[in-house]
């Protein structure tokens, strides 16, 4: 008798979930995302605020993107996550679906 195998998802799978569902994809396994509360999105905006600023103080040229904004983390399939504050250093890890890759490498 052969044991049951475990189901892996892959970003597609994460594409076809309803409308307004979030989830993130780690390793082929799907996590669902709560709504933030008030004061996490509150922290959050302050935070990409102060961020922003900083990187236009220096001369840095990295972007920030609000959420939802989707990384695709190791360039494959199987993992798709929506950071807080992404933070993209290296415009070449871009496309039309977000970001292919850790978002940030350097910071300025």
């Amino acid at each position: 008798m052969a044991l049951m195998q475990e189901k892996l998802y892959t970003v597609e799978d994460i594409y076809n979930l309803p409308e307004g569902k979030r989830a993130q994809l780690i390793d082929g396994h799907i996590y669902d995302m709560a709504p933030p509360a008030r004061i996490h999105q509150k922290i959050i905006s302050e935070l990409a605020l102060s961020i922003g600023q900083y990187i236009k103080s220096k001369g840095g040229k990295c972007d920030i993107y609000p959420t939802p904004f989707a990384v695709f983390l190791n360039r494959d399939n199987r993992n798709y996550v929506e950071p807080d504050i992404p933070v993209i250093c290296d415009r070449t890890k871009l496309d039309e679906k977000g970001c292919n890759g850790a978002p940030i490498s350097e910071f300025l």
